[in-house]
């Protein structure tokens, strides 16, 4: 007897819609164009200039960003602390963006005894403050620990911002600013995020780096 093909799943456990698959990488690359020109299309401007603006002023007082997500998400979140803490083009102080995921120690300790959905609610707990943000990533919006950790940053009087696939799942509820790619396609959303999140990175990194110099010569004047 034939077994049935076994079902398909999305990274919150529902079923996932079948994708056609592009045939060949020029097909591939178009389908990511034709998203990245949706994009242009929406008021992205207005709600990623808000989200700069927060992690910007957050950042330049030295309040955390806090980023966290999981699989390509949490990749995402660590990518983001690297260029922060780090340098993405300018030469600057470095910066309080820390990823909650890259604790593995804390996280697999917390998740084994408590469970891991509010692994990174306890993280916020310990590493939150007042006036700083959270960064949620999440793909499908649902998941969550993500949801988790924006209630406990909430709670702290910390803003919370979320990039998400179209519409935002249940975090468009959870969080103050929503930055939703108009896709349901994981890969599509995730290579879409990076465009973003560089974007935001780079735009971050110049503001605190002039404010940081207006505060230099302030001193020495």
């Amino acid at each position: 007897m034939k077994r049935p093909a076994p079902a398909r799943f999305d990274r919150v456990g529902m079923p996932a819609e079948e994708e056609p698959m592009p045939s060949g990488i020029s097909a591939y690359l178009d389908e990511g164009i034709a998203l990245l020109a949706r994009m242009k299309g929406s008021d992205l401007d207005r709600r990623v200039e808000e989200a700069i603006d927060r992690i910007a002023t957050a950042l330049a007082a030295h309040l955390p960003l806090l980023v966290c997500g999981n699989g390509g998400s949490a990749a995402d979140a660590m990518h983001i602390a690297g260029e922060l803490v780090g340098r993405f083009l300018l030469e600057r102080p470095g910066l309080k963006a820390i990823a909650l995921g890259a604790d593995t120690a804390a996280l697999t300790a917390w998740s084994n005894d408590y469970g891991y959905d509010s692994a990174f609610a306890r993280q916020v707990e310990a590493y939150g403050e007042r006036g700083g943000v959270l960064l949620a990533i999440s793909t499908s919006g649902n998941s969550k620990s993500v949801i988790a950790a924006c209630a406990a940053a909430r709670r702290l009087g910390m803003s919370t911002i979320a990039l998400t696939g179209e519409g935002g799942g249940k975090l468009a509820a959870c969080v103050e600013l929503l930055i939703d790619v108009p896709s349901r396609s994981t890969p599509r959303i995730q290579e879409a995020h990076i465009c973003l999140y560089h974007y935001i990175c780079q735009q971050v990194e110049a503001r605190c780096a002039a404010a940081f110099a207006g505060r230099g010569a302030r001193t020495a004047s």
